[in-house]
């Protein structure tokens, strides 16, 4: 007995001591892709802020932040940009973010299997869609929609860049709001629905608080892709470089700037364009920042 308890004892300090390569190679690939992606991340940020640095030191970080005449060579002032790129985005949320979230909630509690089965493709194909495609389609029909029912001398408007920028985001909101309804577990509406309350009851008290977290990152994701999206505004947009009193006026968001003058640009002009670009990186960091720390505090 001695001798047999021995020798377990043996194995398994053996069994102890045997190094799990696989184990230790994902590791290391998963690390390894980590490293990559923050890597990648200050690379980027680097290159841009040393591009910038020139038109920073002539024009001034307040001159460039808050000044309101884009005339290079003399001004680059980007604040009527990012009043139009805040505004278009916010109007994106407001459209898009509720009819994305009720959509994903019908896909994944109310439509039968069959018909959630037709609608889901149908969204994930919406999200292959070119931007140039969204472009086209707000150029021959909702600018021109705008123009005639506003009455105004040209479609080409904030609202028009709303309305693309809201049908463009639904896709991430709804695709990321259902995964996350789904993942809420079935005891808690069993539970609910045992308890006498209604399905709708269940839905917007139940389950929607539970997928808050992933919800919220939809509609974080979603605001990325309307603050970066470029092709289609300036399709639609109008893209003059002036502070609008309306939605209802044409405008220039930071990413058109950079996409419209970076072809031509050299000297100071090129290094201002980096410098709305070091602009654009540092709102998407702090809204981003600011939507993850609400959604941590509302989670506790």
């Amino acid at each position: 007995m001695n001798n047999q308890a021995t020798q377990s004892a043996t194995r398994r300090l053996k069994a102890q001591k045997r190094v799990d390569w696989k184990e230790r190679i994902f590791h290391g690939l998963f690390l390894t892709s980590a490293i990559i992606g923050i890597v990648s991340l200050a690379v980027i940020a680097y290159f841009i802020f040393k591009e910038s640095i020139p038109a920073f030191q002539q024009a001034g970080v307040t001159g460039i932040v808050l000044g309101q005449n884009w005339i290079p060579p003399a001004l680059y002032g980007v604040a009527t940009m990012i009043v139009a790129s805040v505004v278009s985005t916010l109007g994106a949320v407001v459209v898009g973010v509720p009819i994305g979230v009720l959509t994903a909630i019908f896909i994944a509690e109310i439509a039968p299997k069959r018909l959630a089965d037709i609608i889901r493709p149908a969204v994930e194909l919406l999200a292959g869609i070119p931007s140039v495609v969204y472009g086209f389609f707000g150029l021959v029909i909702i600018v021109p929609l705008i123009q005639q029912v506003f009455n105004v001398p040209a479609g080409n408007t904030i609202l028009a860049g709303i309305i693309v920028l809201g049908v463009m985001i639904l896709p991430t909101v709804i695709t990321v709001s259902e995964t996350s309804i789904r993942a809420v577990p079935r005891t808690y509406k069993e539970g609910s629905l045992a308890l006498g309350a209604s399905k709708i009851y269940t839905i917007f008290k139940l389950l929607v608080p539970a997928a808050r977290s992933g919800i919220m990152t939809g509609v974080i994701l979603g605001i990325g892709r309307a603050l970066g999206e470029t092709m289609a505004i300036i399709m639609v947009m109008g893209n003059a470089p002036a502070m609008p009193g309306s939605i209802l006026d044409s405008a220039r968001t930071l990413t058109a700037n950079i996409a419209i003058e970076m072809s031509y640009a050299s000297g100071v002009h090129a290094n201002a364009l980096y410098a709305t670009g070091v602009v654009l990186l540092v709102f998407i960091m702090i809204l981003n920042a600011v939507l993850l720390y609400l959604n941590r505090e509302k989670a506790k």
